[in-house]
């Protein structure tokens, strides 16, 4: 139950962050945040508790007692994608940067309020 708490804390900060900040740095923490807390989402709602990986397992074992790899894999890559993502959004904010001379989205050339 406490991770099903964090994810949706995880994702309301990250909303927070993106709809009421205007700096574009606080707006990239923004959407990590909300990639955090979807990612730890699917790995609780896939979680089983005392179960085994169904590699090699007993054939003992029922398939309600194992977990499922697919959403641990899923999220490994949605990390590395997320990473990526902050990564390519950083540099354009540090382009952004350099020709404007600020952060700031309401004080940018170009967009219109």
């Amino acid at each position: 139950m406490i991770f099903y708490i964090a994810s949706g804390l995880l994702i309301g900060i990250g909303l927070y962050g993106m709809l009421y900040k205007r700096n574009l740095i606080k707006i990239i923490i923004g959407l990590d945040f909300i990639e955090t807390g979807v990612n730890l989402l699917i790995i609780t709602l896939c979680y089983v508790k005392g179960g085994t990986a169904p590699i090699f397992s007993l054939p003992s074992l029922k398939p309600s007692q194992m977990v499922d790899p697919l959403p641990q894999a899923l999220v490994l890559t949605a990390i590395v994608i997320g990473l990526a993502v902050l990564a390519m959004a950083l540099s354009i904010v540090v382009r952004i940067y350099e020709k404007n001379k600020t952060m700031d989205i309401s004080k940018l050339k170009g967009l219109k309020w």
